[in-house]
């Protein structure tokens, strides 16, 4: 079987994806009798290429494309869908936790086309996770997004596969990366804004670190797990939200006099029937899971009525493990395991 892709977004995780899908192809096949093909590419940079015969990773990597390439107009990038004769959209474009659009926009067009969805983007499981779920359902196709939270670690997988009957009741845990960084530097004595300028400098936090430090990158991961693991529907500005902007190295100092540590943690509960979803710094001690948690690692704990509870560890995330969740996604669709 000849699974033929379209991308909207090739930054570094698209990059990676095309990596993933050439490293894995001979596994791939061997598998499941699966391969692909990307017959369309949109990008904000190098424009739009299509290519119904299939279009060369190296070429495409390359992104030297001004003799082929369409204009990257909002137009073309949903003729693009049209027009491209893909059977999956694989939707990698920036995130606009805001309205989710476009990114939800591509998403929608795709499955009335008859195509799967796959994201790595959180904004369209954050402002449209039923809308999609049901047209998905209604067109017999998937819409999966395991890249969304955790990168490439399989937890949406894992609830929808191998928690039937299950409910969670609650979750917490620590889901950004940038700001487990900034504070366990924090913790070897540099300054806040040393912290975050070294994040900086190795890739890890954005030349606008707001988006981290602020809190919303958690928020937006806390409505995706709050919306699809226990049945919430909100949105960003429904989580109390503080980022760690106001820790200062002698807070950190007086919480480590005390064994305690600053961790940036999220969670959602229901109580008294409603959804309770929180993201703030909270002091931590040692018998804690967050307290040793180094670098860039992610912890997440989920409360259930089956198995009590549940601790999943992602050890130093980097882009081609989440392009394997994208990758993963692209199977399961392909299996029909949706």
């Amino acid at each position: 079987m000849e699974l033929k892709l379209c991308f909207m977004g090739l930054g570094s995780v698209g990059r990676e994806l095309l990596k993933l899908i050439d490293r894995k192809r001979d596994d791939v096949q061997a598998q499941y009798d699966l391969s692909f093909k990307v017959v369309g590419i949109a990008t904000g940079r190098h424009g739009i290429l299509i290519d119904p015969h299939g279009i060369d990773h190296l070429y495409a990597l390359g992104g030297q494309w001004a003799d082929r390439a369409w204009p990257s107009t909002e137009q073309n990038r949903l003729k693009l869908i049209r027009e491209c004769g893909a059977d999956a959209l694989v939707e990698m474009s920036p995130i606009n936790r805001a309205t989710g659009r476009p990114a939800l926009d591509y998403l929608e067009l795709a499955l009335n086309l008859g195509l799967h969805a796959i994201t790595a983007n959180k904004g369209p499981v954050v402002h449209a996770y039923r809308r999609l779920s049901a047209l998905a359902k209604q067109q017999g196709k998937a819409f999966l997004f395991e890249s969304t939270v955790m990168d490439g670690f399989p937890l949406l997988n894992l609830y929808r596969e191998c928690l039937p009957a299950t409910r969670v009741t609650s979750f917490r845990g620590v889901l950004n990366s940038t700001t487990n960084l900034i504070l366990n530097l924090m913790d070897s004595g540099k300054s806040f804004e040393e912290a975050v300028q070294y994040a900086q400098d190795i890739g890890i936090a954005e030349t606008d670190p707001s988006n981290d430090i602020d809190g919303w990158d958690a928020s937006v991961k806390v409505c995706v797990l709050s919306n699809v693991l226990m049945g919430a529907d909100i949105r960003p500005p429904d989580v109390d939200r503080t980022g760690i902007r106001d820790i200062t190295p002698e807070m950190i100092k007086d919480a480590a006099a005390r064994q305690r540590k600053y961790r940036l943690m999220c969670s959602a509960k229901w109580e008294d029937g409603a959804i309770r979803a929180r993201v703030a710094p909270e002091e931590v001690p040692p018998d804690d899971p967050t307290y040793n948690l180094p670098g860039t690692t992610s912890v997440l704990q989920l409360r259930t009525d089956t198995l009590n509870q549940l601790t999943l560890l992602e050890t130093a995330p980097t882009p081609a493990q989440t392009a394997f969740g994208v990758l993963a996604d692209l199977i399961a669709a392909a299996r029909g395991h949706f």
